[in-house]
């Protein structure tokens, strides 16, 4: 837990109204996110790129409430990853001492049937936490871009642990607290249930570290 993080943010949506002319109004929305490093100045937070993609503002809630603002470090749209950044300088000294480095496991052994852990500030309510097993492994679901309308195919993990809006972002974990997932997304259906979606944390790892070391 102390390893997540809350991630609420605001953006600018345009739409048209009644009478057919376009209008920008402020939304807000959330997801999770993943402390996945952290250098003499700031702490590196792993998500997905649909939770930040067009945010104005952003603001990371930690495992004791308190709140910092953050700013996008990079993204990967095609991947729906993005790792964004805290100043230490804005963050209680309590708070630095309650949070942790996430650790990462090992995807790429996962096996069908093992255990699952889901954790994520479902609905923005604050971060709650869901069980269940991985169902599939090397599952290929196909979503598409908003901004441009591409239509994007990735291998993802399966897990029939609830995954909910504001899940996303937020941690897949083993039995052993490790970290084997970034969760995206749910199938939703009236005639589903429980099909989530998380990025294998092996496939996520070396590109979060290529927006980590990007300038």
């Amino acid at each position: 837990m102390p390893s997540l993080v809350a991630i609420n943010d605001t953006m600018t949506v345009e739409q048209n109204n009644f009478f057919g002319m376009p209008q920008t109004y402020q939304a807000q929305s959330s997801g999770s996110g993943i402390i996945v490093g952290q250098n003499d100045t700031e702490l590196l937070i792993a998500t997905n790129n649909h939770v930040v993609e067009g945010a104005t503002t952003l603001t990371v809630q930690f495992i004791d409430d308190s709140t910092a603002s953050a700013e996008v470090k990079g993204t990967a749209a095609s991947s729906d990853l993005a790792v964004v950044q805290v100043a230490k300088s804005s963050m209680q000294q309590d708070t630095l001492n309650q949070v942790k480095v996430a650790t990462l496991g090992d995807s790429d052994s996962l096996q069908v049937g093992e255990g699952a852990i889901a954790i994520g500030n479902a609905l923005g309510y604050g971060q709650s936490v869901t069980t269940g097993v991985i169902s599939a492994v090397n599952r290929s679901v196909s979503m598409q871009d908003e901004t441009t309308g591409e239509e994007i195919t990735n291998e993802l993990l399966q897990t029939d642990a609830a995954i909910n809006p504001g899940n996303s972002g937020g941690a897949l974990l083993n039995m052993k607290g490790e970290v084997i997932g970034i969760n995206e997304m749910k199938y939703s259906d009236t005639q589903v249930e429980g099909m989530g979606y998380s990025i294998p944390i092996s496939k996520a790892a070396p590109i979060i570290d290529r927006l980590i070391s990007r300038q």
